[in-house]
């Protein structure tokens, strides 16, 4: 009974944000509780927001620290931990801090920073077909938690940046290059790798050595600068295994479970915050979780006493790491780009507009089953989107007419961000 009470004492306090923990301020105590037991036991007990929970995540599941026995004395004591973050922070490199970093403003550094956001991009409405317009439908896609998915194997550097000119690239090393990749020929019908609005590079920038380039490709500008990393790790990887079972295992408790096939998975899914909306307000925390504690690696200043150049409190944690973030987010997009591509080359389809993790098609039906690519044996195609409810995989974000999608990509505007009947939430680990 006090634990119950003390839940829902909480919500007065606001120590439960609603976009977060959506519909939690209208549940019965004992709901509450429910709540926070199950993603106290399958995440980590709530430490303040779901951000703050998603960075206290992985370094309890990296420590900092180990027990190591001192050869002099014969006691143990606490040592380093391999493959963490340590213990100590660590400035980064000049363009992948931001611009009030005491590295930026110290150093005058003028040479120009990492752009690595989600994509925020729409098809020019010239380069729609006559055969794309007579269309009815639009279907939105949107990706299961893509930054998770993106943070798994994901190579990341444990050591402080060094500095070279003139690299050779090795895609095995983490770190930021400064590249030109103008002379990359993109299909105007695809967002460009290499920019989050994705138009075509105009000059040399600096990228993340996740920003690959297209197999068969070759880089015919050297780079220019690094910033590299001599050890690295998957630091991310006890994090990702943990999050992505928490995710799988609430959405089977929701009835959306892997054995499913696509039409039992679609019908799952419209109706899964239904079947338990104690589970489903767990399931949308389990995903904030992923976002903001991708974000909480870039935290920036708050409060309108701060000076530029100066350091904000932040800075003195080991997993301030925009560099990390970076990784995450680029990742991220070349795996939206290879499927985006994989799926012009198999079916002819291409996108009218990308939000994030959200893609839009036009689509002869009003499901996903209308334009996905099957075999002939009905079993998906591999390298293109496929439904399903583990990260990385896709879900119905919504459906429009292609008439009105249009209508808003005149307007300027992105069909990926209203796709499901309002306002998408664009969060690119800020």
């Amino acid at each position: 009974m006090f634990t119950a009470q003390l839940q829902a004492e909480m919500l007065s306090w606001d120590a439960l944000d609603e976009r977060s923990w959506p519909d939690v301020a209208d549940m019965e105590p004992a709901d509450i509780a429910r709540v926070l037991g199950v993603y106290a036991t399958r995440v980590i007990t709530p430490r303040g927001s779901t951000a703050v929970s998603g960075l206290e995540l992985m370094t309890a599941l990296r420590p900092p620290t180990r027990a190591v026995q001192d050869p002099q004395t014969g006691n143990w004591v606490p040592g380093h931990n391999p493959g963490s973050l340590g213990t100590e922070p660590m400035d980064p490199a000049p363009p992948e801090a931001t611009p009030e970093h005491p590295v930026v403003v110290d150093s005058g550094w003028s040479g120009g920073f990492l752009n690595e956001e989600a994509y925020q991009w729409v098809r020019d409405v010239s380069l729609l077909t006559d055969e794309e317009c007579t269309l009815p439908y639009a279907v939105g896609l949107d990706l299961n938690t893509a930054f998770l998915a993106a943070a798994a194997r994901l190579v990341v550097g444990l050591s402080a940046p060094d500095h070279f000119r003139a690299p050779t690239f090795n895609p095995k090393i983490p770190g930021s290059w400064l590249v030109d990749l103008s002379h990359v020929e993109v299909d105007p019908r695809l967002p460009s790798p290499f920019t989050p609005d994705g138009t075509r590079p105009t000059g040399p920038a600096w990228y993340q050595t996740h920003r690959r380039l297209r197999p068969g490709t070759r880089l015919q500008r050297p780079p220019l600068e690094a910033y590299l990393r001599r050890e690295s790790g998957a630091y991310l990887d006890p994090w990702h295994d943990r999050l992505k079972t928490a995710y799988v295992d609430t959405l089977a408790d929701l009835g959306v479970t892997k054995d499913l096939d696509d039409h039992q998975f679609l019908a799952a899914m419209a109706q899964h915050k239904q079947a338990d909306p104690a589970m489903a307000t767990v399931l949308a925390a389990i995903k904030a979780t992923v976002k903001g504690g991708v974000g909480k690696l870039r935290e920036r200043p708050q409060g309108k006493s701060y000076k530029q150049g100066e350091r904000w409190p932040t800075l003195e944690r080991p997993t301030w790491r925009p560099d990390i973030r970076a990784a995450v987010i680029s990742k991220a997009r070349v795996n939206m780009h290879r499927k985006l591509s994989n799926m012009a080359r198999m079916t002819g389809l291409f996108p009218l507009a990308v939000l994030s993790d959200c893609v839009v098609y036009p689509s002869p039906g009003e499901s996903p089953l209308a334009f996905l690519p099957y075999a002939a044996s009905g079993k998906p195609q591999p390298g293109g989107f496929r439904l399903g409810p583990t990260p990385g995989l896709a879900k119905l974000e919504g459906v429009q007419t292609m008439l009105w999608v249009v209508d808003l990509m005149e307007q300027g505007l992105n069909p990926a961000r209203h796709i499901k009947g309002g306002d998408a939430v664009l969060d690119e680990g800020e």
